[in-house]
């Protein structure tokens, strides 16, 4: 398969890169704000990586159900539960 291929065949990003792009800017944003604010913005760092850890078991993800609603296009991690709300 040629790029134009799969660019024409796949337009947009997934919900599935989009979630961990979400996550990946949540936590450089909270591991700066914890260096530059206040120490307790980690908290907020192991929220969201024990978020991806539940959501690796589960399949519960909020931010695919907010991007599901949103018309993004589905993924393969969390089309099934997404979908489905």
């Amino acid at each position: 398969m040629t790029t134009d291929t799969l660019s024409s065949a796949r337009p947009g990003a997934s919900i599935d890169q989009w979630v961990l792009r979400v996550a990946g800017v949540f936590i450089l944003v909270s591991l700066a704000l914890s260096q530059l604010h206040d120490v307790r913005w980690l908290w907020f760092t192991a929220f969201v990586g024990a978020n991806m850890f539940q959501a690796s078991f589960t399949g519960f993800c909020p931010m695919a159900m907010v991007l599901h609603k949103l018309g993004i296009r589905p993924g393969i991690a969390f089309c099934g539960r997404a979908g489905s709300r």
